[in-house]
């Protein structure tokens, strides 16, 4: 394995990994806000409040999409170990 062949893999999991993690990280900033702007019309100031909803909204999503996630990741490895 060259040097090149190497930096092209380490970019392909790190662009897989973003790609992975993005409707996760989306769900829970789209949640947050959300919550952020009830809390701020009715005045709740409660963390518990805002974090409860979101980290309920990311498990939904991430069991959702747990299969395309792992099919994602073996198409990863399998372009790895099929280059090689």
């Amino acid at each position: 394995m060259t040097e090149s062949e190497l930096v092209e893999y380490v970019r392909q999991a790190i662009l897989a990994g973003l790609l992975v993690l993005a409707p996760v990280v989306l769900v829970g900033f789209a949640v947050g806000t959300l919550m952020g702007l009830v809390q701020a019309a009715t005045g709740i100031h409660e963390q518990i409040v805002g974090l409860v909803p979101r980290l309920m909204a990311m498990v939904a999503v991430l069991v959702l999409v747990m299969p395309w996630m792992l099919e994602q990741m073996v198409e990863l490895l399998r372009a790895a170990a099929g280059g090689s």
